[in-house]
């Protein structure tokens, strides 16, 4: 019986083909919130913590922060589902 010893690096592709689909793949779930945050019922929550953010941001000391704001938009974006569009 004959072996032949064959090096394979590890997490390294064997050519550059395979390195290219690695990069060109796109997490579903980021497809999906991206699109729900589109929404109807996403934009003013996304809205409301903008303006959140933007008076927060005038402010040079302030007790305001835009946890709230930032829970709902990203409660209304996580519920959303993509087949109400």
């Amino acid at each position: 019986m004959v072996f032949e010893e064959k090096r394979i690096p590890n997490g390294e592709p064997e050519d550059e083909e395979e390195e290219e689909e690695e990069e060109d793949m796109v997490d579903p779930l980021d497809t999906v919130r991206d699109k729900c945050a589109q929404a109807e019922h996403c934009i003013h929550t996304r809205a409301k913590l903008e303006d959140c953010e933007s008076r927060v941001g005038s402010k040079s000391e302030t007790a305001e922060d835009c946890t709230e704001e930032l829970f709902d938009f990203l409660h209304a974006r996580d519920h959303c589902s993509p087949d109400e569009e």
